[in-house]
């Protein structure tokens, strides 16, 4: 039996992720898991031999809101702020946020530096660092549909980011209501997210980005106004990438072939793939190889299906191609 505590620094799986631990998804793996010991040492292990080692925790409240953590910390400062009506402490980025309100208006914070149940295996210097290195992001990619950023400081002995709150739902893998919710919705409420996913990824590659990591969790929806937004865009870069020898972090479904390979140059026309697997997560089920489950036009269909081609020079070019291509299919039901 394998037991992963805190000599563990990464992980990597098909299908679930355990909270506490670093992840990475991978294709093809089912049933199994990657291990990278801090000592150096790697193994494939079944999922089934492998059980997740939960740190000590201690609880905390604040405006009458209870909490985890592995030790105490003092949250005074987030007073400042305004009153914690939520509290999310199970992050896998090891950071934790509160949505506060003062003076009727709402801000969601997200703090690095203490030690949350999440993030067994991480340093804090390392989550402190990666929180640091997203501010210059969203002053770079401010859009009408990403959360807008307020401020960002170091204070409380760590760092701190402050957005605008966004009144609605996380729609990936750790909120599985919301996400059948949002799966569920009628095809013309889905176009409009999946056009304004479109629209903002163009912005990104003409702000000089590449989207890496984007996933259904990006996707926070309001099912009263459906009103819409976007969040988490900690991995997008400047320019391409290159992989490591493990691929890039991200969801499979979603992720282009080269993403998933070592040593692979990631670029404009991967993020094509990911806007043509992002139509048939919405459209067809999350089935890319079932025409039967796609719920729009045969011929958008047949654009969805150019972008996810294996071979980059099959696929559009630029996102802006595959946007012209998708509105001139144009009957979209």
């Amino acid at each position: 039996m394998f037991t992963i505590g805190q000599q563990v620094s990464e992980i990597a799986e098909t299908g679930k992720l355990y909270p506490g631990i670093i992840t990475d998804l991978r294709e093809n793996r089912i049933n199994q898991v990657y291990i990278k010991f801090d000592d150096g040492e790697t193994a494939w292990v079944d999922i089934n031999n492998i059980t997740a080692k939960r740190p000590t925790q201690v609880q905390q409240t604040i405006d009458g809101i209870s909490f985890s953590l592995q030790e105490n910390f003092d949250f005074s400062f987030i007073s400042q702020y305004g009153k914690v009506f939520r509290i999310f402490d199970d992050l896998i980025s090891g950071a934790i946020c509160f949505g506060v309100e003062k003076e009727g208006k709402r801000y969601f914070l997200k703090f690095a530096g203490a030690k949350t149940v999440a993030a067994t295996g991480q340093y804090l210097e390392d989550i402190v660092t990666a929180l640091k290195l997203t501010v210059p992001k969203y002053r770079d990619l401010k859009h009408p549909l990403l959360i807008n950023q307020i401020d960002a400081k170091e204070i409380g002995g760590g760092y701190l980011a402050i957005y605008d709150w966004f009144d609605g739902e996380g729609c990936g893998w750790m909120h599985p209501d919301a996400q059948k919710r949002f799966l569920d919705i009628p095809n013309k409420d889905k176009l409009r997210v999946y056009n304004g996913i479109l629209e903002f990824h163009a912005h990104v590659i003409d702000c000089g980005y590449i989207a890496i990591d984007f996933n259904n969790g990006t996707i926070l929806y309001n099912f009263d106004t459906n009103n819409f937004a976007f969040c988490d865009i900690d991995f997008y870069a400047k320019h391409s990438q290159i992989t490591g020898w493990s691929g890039i972090w991200g969801d499979p479904f979603l992720k282009s072939p080269e993403e998933c390979r070592g040593y692979s140059v990631v670029t404009e026309v991967s993020n094509v793939y990911t806007m043509g697997a992002t139509a048939f997560y919405l459209f067809a089920d999350k089935d890319k190889d079932s025409p039967e489950k796609w719920t729009l036009s045969e011929e958008l269909y047949k654009v969805a299906k150019k972008a996810i081609e294996d071979m980059r020079c099959d696929r559009q070019q630029t996102i802006k191609e595959f946007i012209s291509e998708w509105i001139a299919a144009g009957d979209f039901f």
